[in-house]
């Protein structure tokens, strides 16, 4: 299976990064093609999950949705650069990191896949705040460079607003993988790891 995977990511992303070396230039055309090549790479990778069984086609096929996900994402950004689009970018990167990873807790059980799949979720949520943050600031800054000294001060705090925003995310998901690791404990270690955990996100 991981050497299929492999194949399988390499044609894929192979892709992506041919896509973004024609952001100068690409044509509707291109931009036309270049989907039509992306929906036949992801039909090939998902038919080579056939051969495959249980959790291991399930992760083969999250792992193909993924790459094409991410590949229409990149394109969209090659023919229409933008700052948004390219947020889209990290969030279908994010997205798609997060479905394999949940894929992957499948092969755990108990309290083993819950934490599994918290810190997948938690390793998600940072990739997207992270990107929030990028696009935000980025805007902020653009739109401040033209303006006068009060309003890039304005942008600034909001940029400093919007960090403290992902910061506070961040913090909560984080608190849910701690809170779940509790759960391994019981009577007054499980009560003591919660009050740590508490005291140490900050939570009441």
């Amino acid at each position: 299976m991981k050497t299929l995977n492999i194949k399988v990511m390499a044609l894929a992303l192979g892709f992506v990064f041919s896509a973004g070396a024609m952001a100068q230039s690409m044509s509707k055309d291109d931009y036309k093609a270049g989907k039509n090549k992306i929906s036949a790479t992801y039909k090939s990778a998902k038919a080579g999950c056939g051969s495959l069984s249980a959790n291991a086609k399930d992760i083969c096929i999250a792992e193909a949705k993924g790459t094409e996900k991410l590949a229409l994402a990149e394109l969209e950004n090659s023919y229409k650069p933008s700052v948004k689009n390219h947020y889209k970018v990290r969030v279908a990167k994010a997205e798609g990191d997060y479905d394999v990873a949940k894929q992957r807790c499948d092969d755990k059980s108990g309290n083993v896949k819950d934490v599994c799949i918290k810190e997948a979720k938690a390793a998600e949520a940072n990739a997207k705040a992270d990107a929030e943050v990028q696009m935000k600031s980025t805007d902020a800054n653009a739109k401040a460079m033209e303006k006068t000294s009060d309003a890039r001060a304005e942008a600034k705090e909001k940029v400093t607003e919007v960090r403290k925003d992902a910061n506070a995310e961040k913090n909560d998901a984080a608190y849910k993988v701690a809170k779940e690791k509790c759960d391994t404990f019981s009577g007054t270690a499980k009560d003591t790891c919660l009050n740590q955990a508490t005291a140490r996100f900050g939570k009441s």
